[in-house]
């Protein structure tokens, strides 16, 4: 019935509407987006208008990012995007395996742990090989130049695991002619460190970015510390006028510890884990042509001590993992006629590992799983626009698994310009995610028999900027309606992971931002969440409002953070409610340098995000940023 009148709304929204709005254009794997003026590329692969295009995406640049002084990305994106929630459970990181946070929730879809929310780095998909969610710990500030989060599904683009939608970390490069370095360090809490320096270059021809990082912390309970450290690297050169190549590699590696919830605490679960991705990529862009081609590779290395309770003899094993992502990635565009824009094309992953326990008696190892796994897929994505003010879109992607079959993908939209700078959108897509090689061969729940998860998104979105883009609101209604969700229940005695989900979401988004003059801005995001079919990590109402202040050698930003009916745990239900204000302060003390004090949760609430792992209070993070 819910879908019946979603489509129904459809249909009485997307009456001819005429105007002749004025036509500036900026870039998502390609999308010219407005988040005022801002450059983005993850929407159609090839330069466009994010007017013309149906799908609902925000995006963080790097001022926010920066204004964020948090090591991790995630933080921030939860602050900023409507829609998406990520778990945490303490001061810094997010560990795996029992007890880690870190999971991911667009609109309700990403699962447990995070396999219907997709992670890239520059366009190409970031996860584990084995247990197919991406790594929490891995996504840190100083990789991004901006972030781009399509809200919805987005598997014509980019096939399984974009089912609820995509987060993709645009990276940074140098932009203007010359050398910088910055350097940021703090040092707070619970003996909380953070540190950071990134060096850029452009030279002509050729760009460089090199950046490293370490931050540590005792954490807020005992045996909850947390160590990380890393670097990334970005070689950028062009070879032709229309023809760039690039050529990038990042590493990290971090130590956590889990502590058991409050009530059944855990010993010595330690976990060390290193993990890899480097890629190259050749680009061409023409007055109606533009493509890419890429190479891409992710890996990791994962050792786990599992812990044991109080009284009971720690395990005789330490849990062993190697993993690893092999891909090629290949688009080309193309404007066939004025106002059309027609894009092709192929992917190729292959992927997977071995997981294996090591004894410390000296047994010989014994071996989980070994195995891999290859997906192949071919898209083409049509726009044409029909008037000045109506473009259409419409994609299709064929996907075939290895294990798992094939699917169709298929995806279209609308696009109305009405005057005054508003647009109103119309989008219906499927999304879909193939079962992982954990959920068919590991460990007992597993059952080789698993089919893809499905779901149908339906959406209706209305934007607009005013006061010549000082003033942007928008607002978006959505219906998701999905099954075959994985779900682990008894079958003849033992817990199988079966095909017997499903998923009814639907929810209201809304955000807005005002610049009110050249000292002040204001901020708010909202999001309203129904759930038929309750998951955890999944708020019902998530409302941040924010204010930025800015005047000769000062620089202060406050934001308070309403969380309500957040599904804590599903058996037994239990959720939570909490209101955090955080704040913080930076004073340039000099030309290239700058004091910065940052205080998080300063109302001092009680809540829990994961379930038995209490939030810290009160903390604070004073340091330094240096630019040279």
């Amino acid at each position: 019935m819910k879908s019946k009148l979603l489509l129904a709304l459809f249909a009485g929204c997307l009456a001819p509407v005429c105007a002749s709005p004025s036509e500036t254009a900026d870039t998502l794997r390609g999308v010219k987006v407005y988040p005022i003026g801002e450059v983005v590329v993850t929407g159609t692969r090839s330069r466009t208008d994010l007017r013309h295009l149906p799908m609902t995406i925000s995006v963080v640049d790097r001022r926010k990012i920066e204004k964020g002084l948090q090591p991790s990305l995630l933080p921030t994106l939860t602050r900023q995007v409507p829609g998406l929630f990520v778990t945490g459970r303490g001061v810094m990181g997010y560990g795996v395996s029992g007890g880690a946070a870190g999971q991911m929730t667009l609109r309700g879809v990403g699962g447990s742990p995070t396999t219907g929310v997709l992670v890239l780095i520059d366009g190409h998909p970031q996860y584990m090989g084995l247990m197919g969610h991406p790594i929490a710990d891995a996504y840190q500030s100083m990789l991004a130049e901006r972030v781009e989060v399509v809200r919805g599904p987005a598997s014509v683009l980019y096939g399984s695991n974009a089912m609820g939608g995509v987060i993709n970390i645009v990276t940074r490069k140098m932009q203007e002619e010359g050398v910088r370095t910055d350097l940021h360090a703090g040092y707070g809490s619970f003996n909380t460190l953070e540190t950071e320096v990134t060096n850029r270059v452009r030279a002509g021809r050729f760009t460089s970015t090199v950046t490293g990082s370490y931050n540590r912390t005792d954490g807020h309970r005992r045996d909850m510390g947390f160590e990380q450290y890393g670097g990334y690297v970005k070689l950028g050169c062009r070879i032709a006028e229309a023809w760039d190549a690039f050529a990038d590699a990042n590493l990290t590696h971090f130590n956590a510890s889990n502590p058991g919830t409050v009530t059944e605490p855990i010993l010595g679960n330690r976990q060390r884990v290193t993990r890899g991705m480097t890629s190259f990529a050749l680009r061409n862009d023409y007055e109606r042509t533009s493509g890419a081609l890429s190479f891409f590779c992710n890996w990791g290395r994962h050792k786990i001590d599992d812990g044991h309770s109080a009284g009971e003899a720690p395990p005789d094993y330490r849990f062993n993992s190697r993993d690893r992502m092999l891909g090629v990635s290949w688009y080309q565009s193309v404007e066939l006629f004025a106002g059309n824009r027609l894009t092709a094309g192929v992917d190729y992953q292959h992927f997977g590992g071995r997981a294996w326990n090591v004894f410390f008696d000296g047994a010989p190892d014994k071996t989980t799983v070994d195995k891999t796994m290859d997906e192949v897929a071919g898209y083409v994505d049509f726009r044409q626009r029909l008037t000045r003010w109506l473009t259409l879109d419409a994609g299709v992607r064929l996907d075939h698994h290895s294990h798992s079959g094939t699917e169709w993908v298929p995806q279209g939209g609308l696009s109305f310009l009405l005057p005054h700078d508003a647009q109103l959108k119309a989008t219906v897509g499927k999304g879909f995610r193939f079962p992982t090689i954990r959920e068919m061969y590991m460990f007992p729940p597993q059952n080789p028999d698993l089919r893809p998860e499905k779901l149908m998104n339906y959406e209706l979105s209305f934007t607009q900027r005013l006061r010549g883009g000082a003033l942007g609101y928008g607002a978006s209604v959505y219906y998701i309606d999905g099954d075959n969700m994985i779900r682990t229940v008894p079958v003849d005695g033992r817990m199988m992971n079966v095909n017997t989900g499903r998923i009814e979401n639907w929810g209201v988004e809304g955000d807005v931002s005002y610049r009110l003059n050249a000292v002040w801005a204001i901020s708010a995001n909202y999001s309203y969440l129904h759930m038929r079919y309750p998951v955890v990590a999944a708020p019902e109402h998530k409302l941040y409002a924010g204010a930025d202040f800015t005047r000769g050698r000062w620089r202060a930003s406050t934001g308070v953070q309403y969380v309500c009916g957040l599904c804590t745990s599903v058996q037994p239900l239990l959720t939570d409610d909490f209101v955090l204000w955080d704040a913080d302060v930076t004073f340039r003390a000099a030309r290239r340098l700058e004091l910065f004090v940052r205080g998080e949760n300063l109302l001092a609430q009680r809540y829990e995000i994961n379930a038995g792992f209490p939030m810290p209070r009160a903390t604070v993070l004073g340091g330094v940023n240096m630019n040279f």
